[in-house]
């Protein structure tokens, strides 16, 4: 599985990164190890799932956390 990460603000990419993981693990586990990874490449605190992120990643499988999402 490969994730792509990026942050973006209004339409320009600030920073990016892509997290490969072949590992067997849940494709659950593979996306919150990966998200894991990212924010602290981004030194970011970890984002709260909202509701519509879990739905948009249900419905998309891509989802996108904004300043919400971060306590920190």
């Amino acid at each position: 599985m490969r994730i792509w990460f990026k942050i973006m603000k209004g339409t320009h990419l600030l920073q990016d990164m892509t997290v490969n993981d072949d590992t067997p693990d849940t494709r659950t586990h593979k996306i919150f190890n990966a998200l894991e990874q990212a924010c602290y490449e981004f030194d970011l605190g970890k984002p709260i799932w909202l509701d519509a992120n879990v739905e948009e990643f249900k419905r998309h499988a891509k989802t996108r956390f904004r300043q919400d999402s971060f306590i920190e």
